[in-house]
């Protein structure tokens, strides 16, 4: 079917799902999960029933291509596709409901017309699905850097501590949030399924788009907030209001929030959420590796098995939730001493030579400083190691920070830049802008090499004893996209084959 304005929905399942529900009686649920927290009546648009309102429905949709004989079909309003210009092929497809914005009478079947659909889609797919959010204890996790990491070690903590645990985000679909109607489904699944608690990433798009409206987080956190995304949202403040909206009494129960950031410090100064802060400050007598980090926090040794330092901000945070939740700290220290490598974050790479190799997803300025700084505490000064770094910047995104990865990336001591995934765009032209931010004076340690296979192999057969070389900006991802066209590529893959390791 055409794409609407949904975007890319999985095909719906029917695990987890009421099977027989009349339309009426939806609506009638909307905000009411019957059990646990109501959901704030402020943050429900209007919602009323036109038509026979004791039609039978089988599941909630806003992708056209999902429609399944019984669906209700939701019409959403996007930035390139409008929903309702597919009503009359998701009725063909036996749609027997519609949400809209307005009353579409050329179609004859019942409808429910809302003040904001976009919103009222979470509702209703919640009402659906009996609000799993309010039986499974559910964590979000936001910021600009650190939500991947973060939310697979307060999955690991949590598991080890005897907690059915699942993790959702950049690493388990399509989109860092899924749509309404996906992410709903999931919890159901997951909720039926004996899932004690679901972790997941809440992107700054999901806020804006109301992915998550009718949902109820038993906590929330909030890593940092830098450059990133403003495509989207134009502004560096709507983007901060986006992140901010999560931390609500809509929203969450409680606050975990890193005080070392200033939106951070911000966040927790307006929101009426009980809050508990982290920060650096937390952890005494850090010992860095480069697998890995260890430090004291409130009293317990903490060995964390994911290198950097700023993850060790992110395991303060993991901890610190863990902690709100209930979790002993014998459990914690355990959970975050085994966990296994999360893959593009902070990735070493392993060789025989005698230099390392990090693969990371630092794909923004702050969080490509933070990268490269962290691979700096790991060298020997005293003998003239250095650190190298190999990356790009994606095309059909926010081109205003390309120039400031240019800038971030001086922190190293070799700077390679290349291609990162173009998509439609001109491979040249991005390094190109990315090129302006470094300044003349770093230029004789600057290469320029569009094919990043042969970028990493230049940074690999130049690194010397005791280097570290960065390959950042795609972390785990598996394919890279030139000319609208995905080939397989992934950075820990194609530095294994070049050094010859794991073969």
């Amino acid at each position: 079917m055409t794409p609407d304005a949904s975007g890319r929905d999985q095909p719906n399942s029917d695990r987890g799902t009421k099977a027989m529900q009349t339309l009426g009686g939806v609506l009638a649920r909307v905000g009411r999960p019957g059990r646990g927290r109501p959901i704030a009546p402020g943050s429900i648009p209007s919602m009323r029933v036109e038509g026979d309102a004791g039609v039978i429905v089988s599941d909630v949709t806003n992708d056209s291509r999902s429609v399944r004989a019984g669906s209700m079909f939701c019409c959403v309003r996007g930035e390139r596709f409008d929903g309702h210009d597919f009503a009359r092929e998701a009725v063909q497809s036996g749609a027997v409901a519609l949400l809209v914005d307005h009353s579409l009478p050329e179609l004859e079947v019942p409808q429910i017309i809302a003040t904001d659909t976009r919103a009222a889609v979470g509702h209703l797919a919640a009402a659906f699905h009996d609000h799993p959010s309010s039986s499974v204890e559910v964590v979000g996790v936001t910021g600009t850097n650190g939500k991947t990491t973060t939310s697979h070690m307060l999955g690991a903590i949590l598991e080890h501590a005897g907690r059915r645990t699942t993790v959702l985000g950049t690493l388990s679909g399509a989109r860092t949030t899924p749509e309404a109607p996906e992410l709903q489904r999931t919890l159901a699944i997951e909720r039926d399924a004996g899932t004690h608690t679901v972790v997941m990433e809440v992107s700054s798009h999901a806020l804006a788009l109301q992915r998550v409206a009718g949902m109820h987080f038993a906590a929330t956190i909030f890593t940092n907030l830098g450059h990133d995304h403003l495509d989207f949202h134009r502004t560096h403040d709507a983007y901060f209001a986006a992140k901010a909206s999560l931390f609500t009494l809509d929203y969450t129960s409680r606050a975990i929030i890193n005080r070392d950031d200033v939106y951070g410090r911000k966040i927790a100064e307006q929101t009426d959420v009980p809050v508990t802060p982290f920060g650096s400050d937390d952890a005494d007598d850090v010992i860095r590796v480069v697998g890995g980090s260890s430090f004291s926090w409130r009293g317990t040794r903490i060995h964390c098995t994911v290198g950097g330092d700023f993850n060790v901000l992110n395991a303060l945070a993991a901890a610190t939730t863990a902690a709100e939740l209930g979790i002993p700290p014998e459990h914690i220290a355990a959970g975050l001493a085994t966990m296994q490598q999360i893959p593009g974050r902070f990735e070493v790479v392993p060789h025989d030579g005698n230099f390392a190799v990090v693969v990371d997803y630092a794909h923004t300025p702050e969080a490509l400083r933070n990268v490269l700084n962290s691979a700096r505490d790991l060298l020997d000064a005293e003998a003239g190691a250095k650190v190298t770094v190999v990356f790009g910047c994606g095309g059909d995104r926010d081109p205003s920070k390309r120039a400031e990865m240019g800038a971030a990336a001086c922190v190293a001591d070799r700077i390679i830049v290349t291609s990162d995934n173009p998509r439609n765009e001109s491979p040249e032209a991005i390094v190109a802008a990315i090129v302006t931010g470094i300044p003349d004076s770093h230029h004789g340690r600057l290469v320029v090499e569009i094919d990043r296979r042969r970028a990493i192999e230049i940074a690999c057969s130049t690194a010397g004893a005791g280097d570290v070389v960065v390959i950042a900006g795609r972390g785990h991802e598996a394919t890279q996209t030139i000319a609208g066209v995905e080939v397989p590529f992934g950075d820990a893959d194609v530095a294994r084959q070049i050094l010859g390791a794991g073969q």
